[in-house]
């Protein structure tokens, strides 16, 4: 079965995706004759005009984004979420250079190198000839119906990426397989997993939001001490923020992800460890217990109870009492190959100011 039987269908794509990135400058209907049976979900047909949706009209990237990997899905059969799970892994490692600020702006973070969308062998490593890059074996695809391959088009990238994962099939483990083909990284399979996981769960791009980890009616007292030093377990530098805090007060999370991690760690003691959209991992250490309702894998959302402030570790499973009960709380980047920690102090701060602020206003509110 060819995995987009026609040219109409391909245009179909290019189509609906113009729409919403014109919508998104302000306006609101296209013109054009299409099949409106031919699986557009995003757009209602009226005669020969197309009609955007309100979110991307009215300028909303993750409404325009959605709406792309929703076209792909309905005429590839490959699941939005595994699209955007890619795109979001690649959108987390990219970099701000040339290559992102040259050419027009472009809704999809996905970027293929030239070689691989050519094919490693082709002399025109710039080709966008469909043709001549099969040939080379080259990853590049024309998705758009414009007998273009060229791997700057979101719809080209996307169909191009879209028909790579349709070679393996459309399981679970087809996905995982074909992730760790392309990519040929540990890290990077486990990340657009879990990815894919939370768009399927919450059905939606915008997993913002957030927490602070401790109740705020709570008592505790925290300031930066990043870069401190400490010496159990060797010389080291301390890389979070300590929250003091009785014994037993709730921890909780201060975003969107998936656990990660769970159990003991000879530094951090019972410790939890879970991963955002945003790539970044957040740990909690020296903790009394977990919440027994959560296990590694399982989905939790801002302000959900991890578990209990304690003193827990510097020593083998259950060694407790060698510092005053305190969350430890610190947050790593990964950026594919490494992952880094850095100051969370700044987001702290944030993140409780705009939970007072809430909770002020739903206050006043009754």
């Amino acid at each position: 079965m060819p995995f987009l039987r026609t040219r109409t269908q391909r245009a179909l794509i290019s189509l609906s995706a113009a729409a919403a990135l014109w919508g998104s400058s302000g306006g609101a209907t296209a013109g054009t004759a299409l099949n409106p049976q031919a699986g557009d979900k995003g757009l209602s047909h009226q005669g020969n005009r197309i009609a955007v949706r309100s979110e991307a009209a009215a300028g909303d990237t993750f409404a325009a984004r959605q709406h792309l990997f929703d076209q792909l899905s309905a005429t590839t059969n490959i699941p939005w979420y595994r699209l955007a799970a890619i795109d979001q892994y690649e959108r987390t490692l990219a970099k701000k250079g040339k290559s992102m600020t040259d050419g027009p702006q472009r809704l999809i973070g996905i970027s293929v190198p030239e070689p691989i969308w050519c094919g490693p062998l082709n002399p025109d490593q710039e080709d966008t000839s469909p043709s001549s890059i099969s040939f080379f074996d080259g990853f590049g695809r024309d998705g758009s119906g414009d007998g273009k391959a060229d791997l700057r088009n979101d719809i080209d990238v996307l169909y191009s990426m879209a028909a790579y994962l349709a070679k393996y099939g459309n399981s679970a483990s087809d996905f995982n397989i074909a992730v760790w083909e392309y990519y040929h990284n540990g890290r990077a399979s486990q990340r657009i997993d879990q990815f894919s996981k939370l768009y399927r769960h919450f059905g939606r791009l915008d997993l913002s939001g957030s927490a602070f980890p401790l109740p705020l009616g709570s008592t505790y007292s925290y300031r930066s001490t990043w870069g401190s030093g400490r010496s159990w377990g060797g010389a080291r530098i301390h890389e979070g923020t300590d929250l003091f805090t009785p014994h037993g007060v709730t921890v909780r999370s201060t975003c969107y992800g998936v656990v990660e991690t769970k159990g003991w760690n000879r530094y951090g003691g019972w410790r939890i460890g879970i991963r955002d959209i945003e790539n970044r991992y957040h740990y909690y250490a020296h903790l009394s217990g977990f919440d027994k309702s959560l296990s590694a894998g399982d989905i939790v959302i801002p302000g959900q109870q991890l578990g209990w402030a304690g003193s827990s570790g510097y020593g083998k499973p259950g060694t407790q009492g060698k510092f005053p009960p305190h969350l430890h709380y610190g947050i790593y980047k990964d950026r594919g190959l490494t992952e880094w920690a850095f100051d969370p102090y700044p987001l702290l701060k944030q993140w409780e100011n705009t939970e007072r602020i809430a909770l002020k206003k739903n206050k006043k509110s009754r």
